[in-house]
């Protein structure tokens, strides 16, 4: 059996189901998880959470990616070079996932975790009820900042995601028999 005929046997299953791993992952994590969490969980508890969960969820989202984009059929990577609209949305994922994993999520739980260790110290200050200390009103807009760029990434990975899924399924056959 040639490679090819394996590839086109292989590929498709296997991208559609990276796919909808991906996809699902993306919607859950985004939009049931976290806010489930949030509402659920005390500030702290909720923040030690996040501070586990994201960095594998970013790790995942992209992994998954990858596998996307090895597995287009009938030929894998080779199969987008006639599709611009198909690479250009992979493109777009791994760009948003990869500033999630690398950049914006590190920087967000470093900041995260550097204020939980600032309200302690600000604690000992015997600051006024609902007062911030300097350094704390700093960390919370380093916090906010890399946070909202967290998100709106995300926003994009899984807006690209869903384009990508658009024009993946417009091009499924199906028969019955």
């Amino acid at each position: 059996m040639a490679l090819s005929s394996i590839l086109s046997a292989v590929l498709p299953p296997v991208h559609l189901l990276a796919y909808s791993t991906l996809l699902g992952t993306e919607l859950y994590q985004s939009f049931v998880m976290t806010k489930v969490a949030f509402v659920a969980l005390p500030r702290l508890a909720f923040t030690t959470l996040q501070k586990s969960v994201f960095p594998v969820y970013f790790q995942s989202q992209s992994l998954l990616i990858l596998l996307v984009a090895a597995t287009v059929p009938p030929f894998g990577p080779a199969s987008m070079v006639k599709e611009k609209n198909d690479w250009i949305s992979l493109a777009v994922m791994s760009v948003t996932a990869g500033l999630n994993l690398l950049v914006y999520g590190p920087r967000t739980k470093d900041v995260m975790i550097e204020r939980i260790h600032q309200a302690t110290r600000d604690a000992k200050l015997e600051l006024g009820a609902g007062m911030k200390s300097d350094e704390m009103k700093k960390l919370d807009r380093s916090f906010s900042k890399a946070h909202a760029m967290s998100i709106h990434l995300n926003l994009i990975t899984i807006g690209a995601t869903l384009w990508y899924g658009w024009r993946l399924s417009s091009r499924l056959k199906f028969e019955i028999r």
